[in-house]
């Protein structure tokens, strides 16, 4: 019985796409922020040692760096045990984990991004995440295809000129 509520309950839970390279990066955070708990331990040690509790502001910083470390510790292992990790087959579609390179038609500006997961979009790194308007705009298109994103400002029009699987 116990079984069947697990397994029901499953169905409804919500997993985060991502990409390969951006479950590593969680779990590079990860290794770092456990390699610098032990030193935040040591400093609270040192500020408790200090005496009156009360009135000690290294006590006080260092119980909050702590905690933050602590709750972002809580928080990736969350992000890792809800994801769910998207490999794309082949490079005949936009999909997640691809590359897709754009000409943007009213400028006539061609710029490549990578289609990744909500947690790993970042624009200064060529990421946009599948779910922004224009990865929704792009997702399961072909090359050779011009579609209109529907942005929250304006809508414009983009034609995909290449697919490509990403080396991350």
């Amino acid at each position: 019985m116990q079984k069947k509520k697990l397994q029901e309950a499953m169905k409804h839970v919500y997993f985060q796409k991502m990409t390969k390279g951006g479950y590593q990066e969680i779990e590079d955070e990860i290794a770092k922020l456990q390699a610098d708990r032990p030193a935040k331990i040591e400093q609270l040690k040192a500020a408790r040692a200090l005496g009156d509790l009360s009135e000690n502001t290294e006590y006080s910083t260092a119980k909050r760096e702590l905690r933050h470390l602590e709750s972002r510790l809580r928080y990736l292992n969350k992000q890792l045990q809800y994801s769910q990790i998207i490999d794309p087959g082949s490079a005949d579609e936009v999909d997640l984990g691809t590359t897709v390179t754009l000409r943007f038609e009213d400028d006539d500006d061609v710029t490549s991004y990578q289609i990744v997961g909500k947690q790993e979009a970042d624009l200064a790194k060529q990421k946009v995440s599948f779910d922004s308007p224009l990865g929704q705009a792009i997702l399961h298109q072909p090359a050779g295809k011009t579609v209109t994103v529907q942005a929250p400002q304006a809508s414009y029009q983009v034609t995909i000129i290449k697919i490509a699987l990403s080396s991350k």
